[in-house]
């Protein structure tokens, strides 16, 4: 009998019994959902970044006497979708024609022009800005590296 006292004397001190959670499956599922959506998500850029040289718009600075006069080939954005491209050659007269016309016009393609060769884009005024980034990409697009926006071209775009 002294020994079944002592044992209810020992569960009056420890209390009633204690339910405890274990989390070891729980952190376990965690982390397979966690691994699963990492290889099942793809994080594809929603938006492309294309490098864009601006117009300088301080002084000059130094000159180099011996740089080569690089004549920059002109895009004039005309608005609905039409643009001329000015040279000795027959342009295209759309937007959606220029980065074909472009590309054709690399040396490396049998044109004339190397693909450090200026671009500029010229949007004529009140044209919506985003017929001249079309353009800007048209060209990037078609391999060039020095693309960038005419002098003046702030007054440009109709604010859409």
């Amino acid at each position: 009998m002294r020994n079944h006292h002592r044992a209810s004397r020992r569960r009056e001190r420890l209390g009633p019994p204690k339910v405890e959670l274990n989390l070891t499956p729980m952190i376990d599922v965690v982390f397979q959902l966690l691994i699963y959506f990492l290889l099942g998500t793809s994080f594809a850029v929603g938006e492309q970044t294309f490098r864009m040289d601006l117009p300088d718009r301080g002084g000059r600075g130094q000159v180099d006497p011996f740089e080569l006069d690089d004549s920059p080939v002109m895009i004039r954005v005309l608005g609905s979708g039409r643009v001329d491209v000015p040279g000795p050659w027959r342009g295209p007269n759309r937007t959606i024609n220029l980065a074909e016309f472009l590309e054709e016009q690399r040396l490396d393609r049998g044109g004339l022009l190397p693909t450090d060769t200026p671009i500029h884009i010229d949007p004529n005024p009140g044209v919506d800005w985003g017929e001249a980034v079309e353009a800007f990409n048209a060209a990037v697009l078609a391999g060039y590296h020095s693309v960038g926006f005419a002098e003046g071209t702030a007054r440009a775009g109709s604010g859409r």
